[in-house]
């Protein structure tokens, strides 16, 4: 590889989504600038991901304004290896300056000088910008709970591929939102008994009278929502695009044969407790889905749209014996479990960046995306700007807000008064 530029005026850390938008937009504003990656482009999508994964959102929506995905019907669900091989397109069709296989070890402000030195494995580098663009996908989280157990497979959903990989048994996934749902849903139709844990979750209608949720949540501008709701925090998400999407139906799920249990509260060796929440979860996760029909129906009325009514989309299984009669333990040997997959989300991971751009939890401090620090920026984490903007289009739209922050600051910086010309 040929040494790293020792200057540059933006440096972009990680080339997943987020950074091949930042490299656009700063393309676009003749911004000079690198892209750094420590994998290939959009790694994470093609290593870090289930064999059968499809986008959540329908390939109208999930996709850059400025690129299609070739060969594909607007309303198809985008295999992971496509969505990937998309990104690695849109770099190339905008020619972004992207090293790949370089990891960033440190990032630290100078001191007596502007910007930062930046240390990677591939040499020493100078930046007057940094934008921290590696995602909220960064460290597979299993909780502390977990037990060692050296008989049972043990793997976070980031690891799992494909229900071969694992051992002959049942299986426990514990976490209902996209991940675990489908990762269960995958494993019973393959023949394992999947017992899944379910905590509190928002579950969305993958259509509704004819259109997409994603849809809906645009004309009812519950994507640009600025803040989660409060006690929405840390509420999951229960949406798929498997077998050419679907609605999340925890009912259905009982019906085919997947064993449903309330959140995972603790284990005591072979022995794993739930609370006793299956059926609440259940009823709030159907009051979130109930509202958003009500939201739908009151626009289609006021707007006045001719869309054909779906009665049948508010009627329900009657609950199962497991969620009228749940069960708050199971001993893994007598039921004949022989994995658990904890579908239980990520942490972002900053210790490479050494500046003072966090709070007292350690989590990054910004404003849309320009942090406290200045010259360091944030792209690609949950509510940086808006409900949408860990998706593909709504990285799109924050990457280019900081790259109009970035042009600004360049402004600033190159103002020369008169007088400093005497």
């Amino acid at each position: 590889m040929t040494p790293l530029k020792t200057e540059i005026d933006t440096l972009i850390i990680g080339a997943g989504q987020a950074g091949v938008a930042m490299s656009e937009h700063l393309t676009r504003l003749d911004i000079p600038h690198l892209v750094l990656e420590k994998n290939r482009i959009a790694e994470s999508w093609r290593s870090r991901r289930w064999d059968s994964l499809v986008a959540n959102g329908p390939a109208w929506h999930d996709r850059f304004p400025g690129m299609e995905f070739p060969g594909c019907s607007p309303d198809s669900f985008v295999a992971k290896e496509q969505v990937a091989d998309y990104f690695v397109s849109y770099a190339a069709m905008n020619q972004s300056p992207i090293r790949t296989g370089v990891e960033v070890l440190s990032v630290e402000r100078n001191q007596g000088q502007a910007g930062f030195t930046v240390t990677t494995s591939e040499g020493v580098i100078n930046a007057q910008r940094v934008v921290a663009a590696t995602g909220p996908f960064q460290r597979p989280v299993i909780p502390a709970i977990a037990p060692q157990l050296s008989r049972v497979q043990q793997l976070h959903s980031a690891d799992y591929k494909n229900p071969q990989q694992l051992p002959e048994g049942g299986v426990l996934v514990i976490g209902a939102g996209s991940s675990g749902v489908q990762i269960a849903d995958e494993l019973q139709r393959a023949g394992k008994p999947v017992w899944l844990s379910v905590g509190p979750h928002d579950r969305p209608p993958r259509a509704y009278r004819g259109r997409d949720f994603c849809w809906w949540l645009g004309v009812l501008g519950l994507w640009d929502a600025a803040a989660s709701q409060p006690g929405k925090e840390h509420v999951t998400i229960a949406v798929s695009g498997a077998r050419g999407g679907h609605t999340v139906d925890f009912r259905r799920l009982a019906a085919q044969g997947v064993n449903l249990v309330g959140l995972t509260e603790s284990f005591d060796d072979e022995t794993v407790r739930f609370q006793n929440d299956l059926a609440v979860n259940i009823q709030r996760g159907d009051e979130n889905y109930l509202a958003l029909l009500d939201a739908a129906d009151a626009y289609i009325a006021r707007n006045g749209l001719d869309l054909a009514p779906e009665p049948a989309a508010r009627e329900f299984l009657a609950d199962p014996t497991c969620v009228t009669h749940p069960q708050l333990s199971l001993n893994l040997t007598d039921a004949g479990i022989t994995s658990i997959i904890w579908a239980t989300g990520y942490v972002t991971d900053y210790s490479w960046l050494k500046v003072n751009a966090f709070n007292e939890q350690g989590k990054p401090q910004h404003q849309r995306g320009v942090s406290s620090e200045p010259g360091v920026y944030f792209l690609g984490l949950p509510w940086l700007s808006r409900r949408g903007s860990t998706f593909i289009w709504g990285v799109w739209h924050d990457a280019k807000f900081i790259a109009d922050q970035i042009a600004i600051q360049r402004q600033y910086q190159q103002y020369r008064a008169p007088s400093d010309s005497l």
